[in-house]
């Protein structure tokens, strides 16, 4: 086998891609020589600069990923202008905060769509192309909250513990016709979903004490596993959930 995680000539879509972890694992796969389609509602600029200066293609997708309709367009628009697709990365995501006892049915709905709803129909779009070339990789961006329970987030619970389990399914049904579906659930990351935490000093220091590793993950931490799970590397690989937390489940 030649180099098992080289990505030349590859097509992967990432949504959610202006910031944050999508940001990062775009650039991640970009360096691994895949051509980026990246989607979503932000502009993409900073995000097409970093992926081009990888020298390779970039196609910038506006798409919602809050509403079912523009799911199947993306694929489509990617197949268009970048001649196929090999890789799905369903990282577009939100987070309403609020107690369960007071939170709304708006505020469940929006994220549930967002996270869950759409990185499943979406998913189902990219393995209609998938299923018939025989090959391909759909990663899903869980969180530590597929497995734990947090607070004041029930629709982000909620939404993640079903994209873990949708992950386990979607693998057992398609693994035999050659799709790897996985997911990375990634700890405390820089982002703007952290944005409140990581400006709350108690709370902010509750959390680095008991992450091992010591520090909040940066986007650039999250790279190395998804390009493994876009590779040949993870081609045994089916139905897990790699936690990328710098050891906050460990301990």
């Amino acid at each position: 086998m030649s180099y098992p995680f080289d990505l030349t000539g590859k097509v992967a879509i990432v949504t959610g891609a202006n910031t944050g972890i999508g940001q990062g694992i775009a650039i991640a796969l970009a360096q691994a020589g895949a051509s980026i389609a990246a989607a979503g509602r932000s502009s993409m600029d900073e995000t097409r600069a970093l992926v081009e200066a990888a020298n390779v293609p970039f196609v910038e997708i506006k798409a919602d990923l809050g509403t079912i309709t523009p799911v199947g367009a993306i694929v489509e628009q990617t197949v268009a202008a970048l001649g196929g697709l090999d890789v799905l990365v369903n990282n577009a995501g939100i987070i309403r905060r609020n107690d369960a006892i007071d939170f709304t049915e708006e505020d469940w709905d929006a994220v549930m769509d967002t996270n869950l709803k759409s990185a499943f129909f979406l998913s189902q779009a990219a393995a209609r192309h998938m299923i018939g070339n025989g090959h391909g990789k759909i990663i899903n961006i869980a969180s530590l909250l597929s497995f734990q329970g947090g607070i004041r987030i029930p629709s982000y619970t909620a939404s993640k513990s079903g994209l873990a389990g949708i992950t386990r399914l979607l693998a057992c049904e398609w693994a035999s016709k050659g799709i790897n579906v996985n997911a990375i659930a990634p700890g405390y990351f820089v982002t703007n979903n952290t944005a409140a935490l990581r400006e709350d000093q108690d709370r902010s220091a509750q959390i680095l004490a008991r992450i091992p590793a010591g520090r909040w993950g940066e986007p650039s931490d999250i790279g190395g596993a998804a390009v493994f799970l876009a590779s040949r590397a993870s081609d045994y690989v089916h139905g897990t959930v790699l936690p990328v937390d710098g050891g906050w489940l460990a301990r």
